[in-house]
C-alpha cells in the first residue's frame, strides 16, 4: 500500500460543513479510548470549529490524494480553545512580544491517523506564528492529542476539566517555544 500525498492550504467558509463533519468524525472515534460516551457528548460543546480562524486567514485544511484528511490552525487572539457555539470566547488579540500563539481545532479523519496530518498541520502553525513574531505556543490538548503533543515538543502546563457540556472532560494545557 503507498502513502497518500498530503496537501495543504487555507480553509474557505464554504467548506465548513466538511469541517464540522471531520471534527465530528474525530470527536466520535478518536476520543473512544479516552473518554466515555457523556463525555464524548460533552466534548461536541466544549471544542469544534471557531469559525474566525478562518476569517483570520490562520486554518489550514490537509487533504489526502484531494481528500479532507485534517484541519486544524493558529490564532493570534486570545481564545485558547473551544468552537463557535462555546462560551468565553475572546477576539482580543494578543502581543507576540508578551503572549503566546495559540494552536487550535486540529482535527484528523480516523482514516488518516499517524500518516503525518497533525505534524503537517503543527509544522503549519509554528511556522506561521513564529514568522509573525512569536516566541512560544500554547494549546489545550485532549486526552487523545496529548501524546502527538509532546512527540512534537509541547510541554504540560496545567491538568484541567471543562465541564461547559455537562459532563467533565479532561483537557492539558501545554507549550512550546518556537
Amino acid at each position: 500500500m503507498t502513502s497518500a500525498t498530503l496537501t495543504h492550504r487555507l480553509a474557505h467558509r464554504d467548506e465548513i460543513d466538511a469541517l464540522r463533519a471531520l471534527m465530528d468524525a474525530a470527536i466520535s472515534e478518536l476520543q473512544k479510548p479516552f473518554l466515555d460516551e457523556s463525555q464524548i457528548a460533552s466534548s461536541r460543546a466544549i471544542m469544534g470549529l471557531d469559525t474566525q480562524l478562518i476569517d483570520d486567514g490562520t486554518y489550514f485544511v490537509v487533504e489526502a490524494d484531494g481528500r479532507l484528511a485534517g484541519c486544524g490552525g493558529w490564532s493570534r487572539r486570545a481564545t485558547l480553545y473551544g468552537g463557535d457555539q462555546s462560551p468565553g470566547r475572546s477576539a482580543v488579540l494578543l502581543d507576540p512580544a508578551k503572549d503566546a500563539a495559540r494552536v487550535r481545532a486540529m482535527y484528523t479523519h480516523p482514516q488518516h491517523t499517524r500518516k503525518g496530518v497533525g505534524r503537517l498541520i503543527l509544522s503549519l502553525c509554528e511556522g506561521a506564528a513564529r514568522s509573525e513574531g512569536f516566541k512560544k505556543v500554547e494549546l489545550m490538548a485532549t486526552m487523545a492529542g496529548e501524546p502527538l503533543y509532546r512527540a512534537c515538543g509541547y510541554e504540560p502546563c496545567e491538568r484541567l476539566t471543562d465541564d461547559r457540556g455537562g459532563v467533565a472532560v479532561p483537557i492539558l494545557r501545554m507549550s512550546k517555544p518556537l
